[in-house]
């Protein structure tokens, strides 16, 4: 893969950041303004988010890797497939680029650019599913890379489709997009002082990951290095 300068990627961490939350807060607000059913509004705001990753990843992938999520790069810094330089350019350029992508949905539907959101999100059970949610994020892409590298972009998006469903905070895995959600009192918010919580359990369901990938990703065609943990057949 051709190795693009780190202004490039940077402005695709932030783009892609961007119009991911965009498409989270606006599809939100879509759904919340067309249908009175939460249930609706819910599927109505989750196909859009799955669908714009699968897009994003294809898109602007080659470019930076297409993390668009802070956990995301401190794992590849923690495996050294990112400098942490490079790692801190990233998360900064990836909050920068969810805000400006909750303005521009506020902008296309006419509401107040900044809101301080009212959503309470917040308890034992939010957190150990945000907890659930970044840890099937991260290993669906460690095993995706491992195994299915150009399904890589597919998996992502199906994954966040099914966790909106399955996980009670309707998987944020995700502290760039909890820090813009945080700025809009609509259907995707979730107020300023339950960021804390969640950003905690998202990078403990990152580190999580790592260190189960590590492990569960071992690699198979290399018998000296299976040799260290189990007896080859």
């Amino acid at each position: 893969m051709t190795s693009f300068p780190l202004s490039r990627r940077l402005v695709s961490e932030a783009l892609g950041t961007g119009l991911l939350v965009a498409t989270v807060v606006g599809s939100g607000i879509m759904a919340d303004r067309l249908t009175s059913d939460a249930a609706l509004a819910l599927l109505a705001n989750t196909l859009p988010t799955g669908a714009i990753l699968a897009v994003l990843i294809i898109v602007l992938g080659p470019i930076s890797g297409a993390h668009f999520n802070p956990v995301v790069s401190l794992v590849f810094a923690i495996r050294r497939e990112l400098t942490a330089m490079s790692a801190l350019g990233y998360v900064v350029a990836q909050i920068l680029g969810g805000i400006a992508g909750t303005i521009l949905a506020h902008a296309m539907f006419e509401l107040p650019l900044l809101q301080a959101s009212t959503t309470i999100r917040s308890g034992g059970a939010q957190w150990l599913a945000e907890v659930t949610a970044t840890f099937g994020l991260v290993f669906v892409i460690l095993s995706g890379l491992r195994f299915r590298a150009d399904a890589v972009s597919w998996l992502v998006g199906l994954y966040i489709t099914a966790a909106y469903w399955f996980t009670a905070s309707t998987s944020f895995a995700n502290p760039a997009v909890a820090i813009a959600r945080s700025l809009t009192n609509t259907f995707a918010g979730i107020r300023p002082v339950d960021l804390p919580g969640f950003i905690v359990a998202e990078i403990l369901g990152a580190l999580l990951a790592l260190t189960l990938a590590n492990w569960l990703l071992i690699d198979a065609h290399n018998p000296q290095t299976l040799a260290e943990t189990e007896t080859v057949p």
